[in-house]
């Protein structure tokens, strides 16, 4: 029988519940644990104690306690100590509003290549809508110059002569919406850019002028591609062939 030591090699020990009759046994230490994970042995359960010569809870006995029931270790984590990187210096300068600006443009010594092209590509489409805007505005004065007196004087009759009066008023309503940033309009602009290309080159194609073709041609693709470039450079020659080439026919009153 046992003395109150556990030992796991040999069957020490007699077990039995508080209502049981018979014990059970012998159990070693091991086998102990076994049943108390089934369930079968608590703290409550009696052995008996050779020593003692009586029968006693198991919870009684700490060293046969913790070898059947043994503490089980809990998880933890370390704490890792965090070293700021960047620190803060009170006796820094403010920055100002421009010097934010100034780094959001590439403008300072930290942010030089560093600037966003987006920034710029905007600012270069702000660029081609007004370009384009002039072009229209020029494209009316040429189509409507012609028929100038006919508008003055209200006369429909005449204007009835002049179609394409309609076709220059359409241009400075476009060319106004433009002015205003409505960038929607710009696919109905490069409609225009084309189908004015294809009618009016076909009327003086009829005219017998090339000369005036070449500068429909330069004014039509200047307005058609001032939608789209994004590039200063690009965007330059377009806005420079659209303004020449109408400010071309408008001074050769054609229409």
């Amino acid at each position: 029988m046992s003395s109150g030591a556990p030992s796991s090699s040999g069957p020490d020990y007699y077990v039995r519940g508080i209502n049981d009759a018979e014990a059970r046994g012998p159990f070693t230490a091991d086998q102990l644990a076994s049943l108390a994970e089934a369930g079968q042995v608590t703290p409550e359960t009696y052995y008996y104690d050779a020593e003692k010569e009586q029968w006693l809870a198991i919870g009684s006995n700490d060293t046969l306690k913790a070898a059947i029931w043994p503490e089980k270790k809990k998880l933890g984590f370390k704490e890792k100590e965090f070293k700021a990187v960047n620190k803060s210096d009170d006796n820094a300068p403010a920055i100002t509003v421009q010097q934010f600006l100034d780094a959001a443009e590439g403008k300072t010594d930290d942010t030089k290549g560093k600037k966003d092209k987006s920034l710029d590509m905007m600012k270069a489409a702000m660029w081609g809508t007004k370009g384009a805007a002039v072009i229209m505005f020029i494209s009316a004065i040429a189509l409507m110059l012609p028929g100038l007196e006919a508008l003055t004087s209200m006369d429909f009759a005449k204007l009835l002569d002049k179609p394409l009066v309609f076709l220059g008023a359409l241009d400075l309503f476009i060319g106004l919406l433009l002015l205003l940033g409505v960038i929607s309009l710009y696919p109905f602009v490069r409609f225009r850019a084309v189908f004015g290309l294809g009618f009016l080159g076909f009327i003086l194609w009829t005219q017998g002028n090339p000369t005036a073709i070449v500068a429909l041609a330069a004014g039509s693709a200047g307005l058609y591609f001032s939608t789209i470039f994004l590039n200063y450079i690009p965007l330059g020659v377009a806005l420079l062939a659209g303004i020449g080439g109408m400010a071309a026919l408008a001074g050769m009153n054609l229409f």
